[in-house]
């Protein structure tokens, strides 16, 4: 009996001191939200709560004691938008709370595009991000045009050896086994103008092996763009899915084109091609001068006369920088040909020798020049935009000179959704999220369910619009209310909030 009544007595004093349990995480409640959900689903009232970095529960939801409770009656709420072709982690460190992308609902970037890898290295870009995150979430493709430089060095101007072409595949193994998506190229850019077909087929096999994806900017986007076009889907026969990187008509003779275009990538779907694009909601581009040249004939007056006939006119080419002379940025070709007192074509080849010799004498400037090119046909844009295989992307900066980058998907919410109805509200939701995740394999992000991770943006359809302009471009969206990164409010009440609960997203 003693025993018994020791051993009673220490089951019971063991019972006293077991640890009482966890408190409940505390959390975010979203309450009577409008919801689009992401997945093109029609709206409807939910509440959403977030605990931590996730979504917790979705449906008619009792607040707890632990919630900090936002009232969204009257507003939408959706999946954080994905940006599937941008250039933000241009000056990323220097901009970690990323307004241009936050103000306008963008949660994920997808940089590494054109074929230029970021700096130092794939693997050192999400490195430094796992140290010093930003506001919003990275992920990243592998450049060809890095590879390439890598490889080749100053000596690019040809067709790869094999040797060279190993050392790339090597290098792109290594990129994909640190999280890289798989491919890009920007083959009207150098060092990849140069390359051969061949060299980026293999190169797109290097990752197809490893479950990659391959995205592009073509060979061409106005004189010779079907062939770039082909050569897209010709890799897309490889099995992997091919994304048309801000897929364009950006000649005065293709426009109009637009659904030429559609019908011939539908047609490669129906064959079993995995074929997708992105789309950004402007007229005018921002590249280099020298893309006006595909075969860098700049002196030939034929080739300029042919540039500012067909691709864009002087009054259309705005500089958005220029190293020679600084106070060139924000004048016309059609300005500094006055200024000069020579003609326009003259003026064009003068200006790129100069940015050349200046890029010569500052190798490590990353670039002496950019132009903001006025050539594409607002139809085309529309039609593009309502591509069901199409998503939205800026193609922008954290701090460039287009507004893209800080206006693209509130453009095309204000824009095209609210005053063309060019696509529903619904549709192009899913365009901004579970469609520019799955065409580039990001998992976990782009739908409001449990379980997926808190990244969402809370906004009012009735005032959401750009405001960026060439001559503002940094001009902030109207009508972003909340926008939540891995459960944090990023940006909140028209001002950021100093937090950075970004992440690097790799290729599992």
């Amino acid at each position: 009996m003693r025993l018994r009544s020791f051993l009673l007595l220490l089951v019971a004093a063991l019972a006293c001191t077991r640890p009482s349990r966890a408190p409940a995480a505390r959390g975010t409640l979203i309450r009577r939200a409008t919801l689009l959900d992401g997945t093109g689903a029609p709206p409807r009232i939910a509440d959403v709560r977030i605990v931590r970095d996730r979504i917790d529960a979705v449906g008619d939801l009792t607040p707890r004691a632990t919630d900090r409770v936002v009232d969204a009656t009257g507003l939408v709420l959706a999946p954080g938008f994905i940006d599937t072709h941008s250039h933000y982690d241009r000056g990323v460190f220097t901009h970690r709370d990323a307004i241009a992308a936050v103000s306008q609902g963008i949660t994920t970037a997808v940089v590494g595009q054109d074929g230029g890898s970021p700096e130092p290295s794939v693997a050192g870009f999400l490195a430094r991000l796992d140290s010093t995150p930003a506001a919003i979430n990275f992920a990243t493709y592998a450049g060809h045009g890095s590879l390439r430089e890598e490889a080749m060095r100053a000596d690019y101007k040809r067709a790869a050896t094999p040797a060279e072409l190993a050392r790339m595949e090597a290098a792109l193994r290594l990129d994909l086994a640190a999280g890289a998506l798989g491919l890009s190229t920007g083959l009207e850019y150098d060092p990849g103008i140069y390359s051969r077909p061949e060299e980026v087929l293999a190169l797109a096999r290097t990752a197809a092996s490893s479950g990659g994806r391959y995205i592009s900017h073509v060979r061409s986007e106005d004189r010779a763009f079907w062939p770039a076009v082909a050569e897209l889907l010709a890799i897309g026969r490889l099995g992997m899915p091919v994304q048309l990187s801000h897929a364009k008509l950006a000649m005065r003779s293709l426009w109009g084109r637009a659904p030429a275009l559609l019908d011939t990538l539908d047609r490669a779907r129906a064959a079993g091609v995995r074929v997708t694009a992105d789309v950004y909601p402007y007229t005018y581009w921002q590249s280099t001068l020298t893309v006006l040249f595909p075969d860098r004939n700049v002196d030939d007056a034929a080739a300029q006369e042919f540039a500012l006939r067909e691709v864009a006119a002087p009054e259309g080419l705005l500089l958005g920088r220029f190293a020679p002379e600084p106070s060139y940025v924000g004048k016309t070709l059609a300005d500094i040909s006055a200024l000069r007192g020579t003609a326009p074509g003259a003026t064009l080849a003068a200006l790129i020798h100069e940015a050349e010799a200046w890029e010569r004498a500052h190798p490590d400037s990353g670039g002496a020049e950019s132009v903001i090119g006025t050539s594409m046909s607002e139809d085309d844009v529309a039609r593009l935009l309502a591509w069901p295989h199409a998503n939205v992307c800026t193609d922008g900066e954290l701090a460039g000179r287009h507004p893209r980058g800080y206006g693209a998907f509130t453009r095309v919410l204000g824009r095209y959704v609210r005053e063309r109805r060019v696509v529903s509200w619904a549709e192009a939701i899913r365009k901004m999220t579970s469609s520019a995740a799955e065409h580039v394999g990001i998992r976990e992000r782009g739908v409001v369910a449990p379980g997926r991770y808190a990244d969402l943006v809370l906004l009012d359809t009735a005032r959401v619009i750009d405001r960026a302009t060439p001559a503002a471009p940094r001009a902030v969206s109207e009508g972003i209310v909340t926008t939540w990164v891995n459960g944090v409010a990023v940006w909140d009440g028209g001002r950021a909030t100093g937090a950075y609960p970004g992440r690097g997203v790799r290729r599992r």
